[in-house]
C-alpha cells in the first residue's frame, strides 16, 4: 500500500511539514506496513518558500528589507541555481509581521518585496518565481517597483509617498531608472486567488478587511488602485485590472504585470511543478491533503484542489482533512477530492484546536484509513 501525504500548512498552528507528518503517523497507526511519502505542499502564500527549500537543493539566503510599515526586517528567500530564484513575497510585507493594531492598509508598502527582487538580480537570477499570498499590502506593487527604481510622481513631479492611497495623486510613471539587468528578468507570479485587482471581487473589497481596513479605506483604496491601473493602462498600452489573479497580495503583481510583463499561473500549480509532485504521485493508491479552513473558496484553486486535480489525472483518490469546513466546502467534490473531513472530533475552541492540531491529525488520518481499508476489503 502506498500513500502519499501533500498538505499545505495550518496557519498559525502546524507548517505544512508538521501537518504531513501528523498525517503519515495517523497512517502508520492504521497501516503499519504502508509506504508513505511526504510531500509538504503550498499555493504561493506563506510557507511557499519552505516547501521549495525541503523538496528542492536550493539554498537559504537573508536579506535586510523593509517590512510593510517601512521598518527593518530580514526576509529570506531561496537560490535555486541556474540563475533562478523563489521569492515570498510575505517574507518582506506579510501580514503576520505587523501586529493587528499596527496595520496601516492605507499606508502599507510592498518596498521590502522589491528589495528582496534586487537582491536575487544582483547575486545573478534572471528567473524569478514569486509567490504571492498573505500581504499587509494594498498598495498594487507601487512600493516594490518604487525600490526597483520606477518613479511614480504626482502632477507637480513630487515623489509619490509610501501606500496605496497615495496612487489616487499619481500623475506619471517613469521606469527609466529601472536597473537594465531587470529587464532581462522573466518573472513567474504564483496565485492562490482569481480576484481581480478593482470592484466588488477586487483587492480592496475582498481583502482589506482583514488587513484593517474598514468600509472608508476599502473605497479609498479601490479608487487609488483603480485610476493606477488607468495610468498603466495610458503609459503601457495594456489594461490588465480584471485579469484573474491581479487582486492577489493587495494587487502587487499587478504591478510587476505591468512594468515587467510577468507571466501568472495558479500557485498551487507551479509549486507542484518546483516539488515533482505529479512524479511522486506515480504508482500511489491513495492521497492525502489537507489545509487550515476548507470552503467554497478553495476550489477555486488552494492546495487540496490542486493536488486533487493532479491525482485525478492518475485515477487516485483523495482525502482531505481541513481544521474547519467552512460553507459551500461540498465544491471540492467536483475537482476531484474524494471525500473532506473536519479535524476535531467535536466542539473545542480555536485555541484548543490550534495547540492540540498533530494530535487530531493523526487521529484523523488513522480513522480515514480504517474506512479505506474497510471498504478495500469488502
Amino acid at each position: 500500500m502506498r500513500v502519499l501525504v501533500a498538505p499545505d500548512s495550518f496557519k498559525e498552528s502546524l507548517s505544512a511539514q508538521g501537518v504531513a507528518d501528523a498525517i503519515a503517523a495517523g497512517v502508520r497507526d492504521a497501516a503499519p506496513d504502508a509506504q508513505i511519502r511526504c510531500v509538504p505542499m503550498a499555493d504561493g502564500g506563506e510557507g511557499s518558500l519552505g516547501a521549495v527549500l525541503a523538496a528542492t537543493s536550493g539554498q537559504l539566503r537573508q536579506t535586510q528589507v523593509q517590512d510593510a510599515n517601512g521598518q527593518p526586517c530580514d526576509a529570506a528567500w531561496a537560490w535555486l541555481g541556474e540563475g533562478k530564484a523563489f521569492i515570498e513575497m510575505a517574507q518582506a510585507a506579510g501580514l503576520e509581521r505587523i501586529p493587528e493594531n499596527e496595520r496601516r492598509p492605507l499606508l502599507a508598502t510592498s518596498h521590502g518585496v522589491g528589495e528582496l527582487i534586487g537582491a536575487a538580480v544582483a547575486a545573478g537570477a534572471r528567473h524569478i518565481v514569486m509567490g504571492l499570498g498573505g500581504s499587509a499590502t494594498n498598495d498594487a506593487g507601487a512600493g516594490l517597483l518604487q525600490a526597483l527604481g520606477v518613479k511614480l510622481v504626482d502632477a507637480s513631479g513630487v515623489p509619490l509617498p509610501p501606500g496605496g492611497a497615495a496612487l489616487s495623486d499619481l500623475a506619471h510613471i517613469d521606469a527609466s531608472g529601472i536597473d537594465p539587468c531587470l529587464r532581462e528578468v522573466q518573472f513567474e507570479i504564483a496565485v492562490d486567488v482569481d480576484n481581480p485587482l478593482c470592484g466588488p471581487r477586487g483587492a480592496s473589497a475582498i481583502f482589506g478587511p482583514q488587513k484593517g481596513a474598514d468600509d472608508k479605506d476599502i473605497a479609498t483604496l479601490d479608487a487609488a488602485l483603480s485610476h493606477f491601473a488607468d495610468i498603466c493602462a495610458q503609459q503601457f498600452g495594456v489594461d490588465e485590472r480584471d485579469a484573474p489573479g491581479m487582486g492577489a497580495a493587495g494587487g502587487l503583481g499587478f504591478g510587476v504585470k505591468a512594468c515587467f510583463n510577468a507571466r501568472f499561473r495558479p500557485g498551487v500549480e507551479l509549486i507542484a511543478d518546483l516539488l515533482g509532485l505529479a512524479q511522486a504521485m506515480r504508482g500511489m493508491d491513495l492521497v492525502f491533503t489537507g489545509e487550515g479552513r476548507m470552503d467554497a473558496q478553495s476550489a477555486g484553486g488552494k492546495t487540496p484542489v490542486g493536488v486533487a486535480r493532479l491525482a485525478r489525472r492518475q485515477g487516485i483518490p483523495v482525502f482531505a482533512i481541513a481544521g474547519s469546513l467552512g460553507q459551500g466546502y461540498e465544491a471540492v467534490y467536483d475537482e476531484g477530492i474524494s471525500a473532506a473531513f473536519s479535524l476535531t472530533p467535536g466542539p473545542v475552541t480555536l485555541a484548543q484546536a490550534c495547540d492540540k492540531a498533530a494530535h487530531y491529525l493523526r487521529q484523523r488520518a488513522r480513522d480515514c484509513m480504517l474506512a479505506w481499508m474497510a471498504g478495500r476489503r469488502s
